[in-house]
């Protein structure tokens, strides 16, 4: 800068001069935003990459496998020969009454249980929340095998019976029935209603309530007009939770026992493990997915229309 002349006049820099960290500056900036500039997609790759080597390359043999039959070739025979079974029928609608069965019973017992935690103080009341969370992580068996220690055929109900009256057995046989599996199913999956339900309830206003009990409500209109249409959200997520772990549980139907009751899951057992037919097992597989996929789409479109 010169100010001869009252202006002043902009230097250029000399020849061969060193530029100094002001001039060097802004292509510097420019060299690390090229670095940075990296395609979206490219992030995209590895979990892509992850899900089909573990997910949706083992789902393509299944369906691969359903239309390849023992005689060789690719045929939809397999499809038909198991829709025509009266094996398949059974087990579709047993597991259909039993899905939604478990599930209308935990919706209820859940909604009346977290209504009890969330707002009838009593002592332990937070305790027993934490362990519904606990409850959680536990394997479906385990429950399973509770109630036989209790209710099954050498359990604590029936030993205490025959202890009593002398009796050859005790009366309580119906854990090897339907109405087992039911109980057996309701009892684990419950708390997975509870658990969105104990959420939701924590987002009440407690004032909202004590307005409307002074007003002169009765609990039964609070609970209808005031707790229910802000737990609708919570019961939509758990019940469709529910009503798909429902239609594909295993464990507790082979621990039960029970005679005559075959499920989906316990059909693909039975086709691919004592009876070696793999097409038959892969078809009774690729139903109960699709079953599955169905639901949760079905779940999706009314969780956006109550706003869950």
């Amino acid at each position: 800068m010169d100010s001869s002349g009252g202006r002043l006049v902009e230097r250029a820099p000399a020849s061969g001069a060193v530029p100094t960290r002001r001039d060097a500056c802004p292509q510097r900036g420019r060299q690390k935003g090229n670095r940075r500039q990296v395609p979206a997609f490219v992030w995209a790759l590895p979990p892509i990459a992850l899900l089909a080597l573990f997910f949706l390359y083992p789902l393509a043999l299944v369906v691969q496998q359903s239309v390849r039959p023992d005689t060789g070739g690719t045929s939809l025979q397999p499809y038909s020969d198991v829709f025509a079974s009266e094996a398949f029928r059974e087990a579709l609608g047993t597991t259909v009454w039993l899905a939604v069965g478990s599930t209308a019973g935990c919706l209820v017992l859940g909604f009346a249980l977290a209504l009890i935690i969330a707002f009838v103080p009593f002592p332990g009341g937070k305790a027993v929340a934490r362990f519904i969370d606990v409850f959680l992580s536990f394997p479906s068996f385990l429950i399973t095998l509770a109630l036989l220690f209790v209710y099954g055929t050498k359990g604590m109900a029936n030993g205490m019976w025959t202890d009593a009256t002398g009796a050859a057995e005790g009366p309580f046989q119906f854990l090897t029935t339907p109405w087992g599996v039911l109980l057996a199913e309701i009892t684990y999956f419950t708390p997975f209603v509870m658990r969105p339900l104990l959420a939701a309830f924590s987002q009440i206003d407690t004032a909202q309530l004590e307005v409307a009990s002074s007003l002169g409500a009765k609990p039964g209109r609070i609970i209808r007009r005031v707790i229910l249409p802000e737990a609708l959200p919570a019961l939509a997520a758990g019940g469709s939770l529910v009503l798909v772990m429902c239609l594909n549980e295993f464990g507790i139907v082979l621990f039960t026992g029970a005679k005559g009751v075959t499920t989906l899951p316990m059909l693909v057992y039975s086709k691919a493990i004592l009876e070696s037919d793999y097409p038959a097992a892969c078809v009774v597989a690729v139903v109960n997915i699709a079953i599955s996929v169905g639901l949760y789409s079905l779940y999706r479109v009314v969780s956006r229309r109550v706003g869950a």
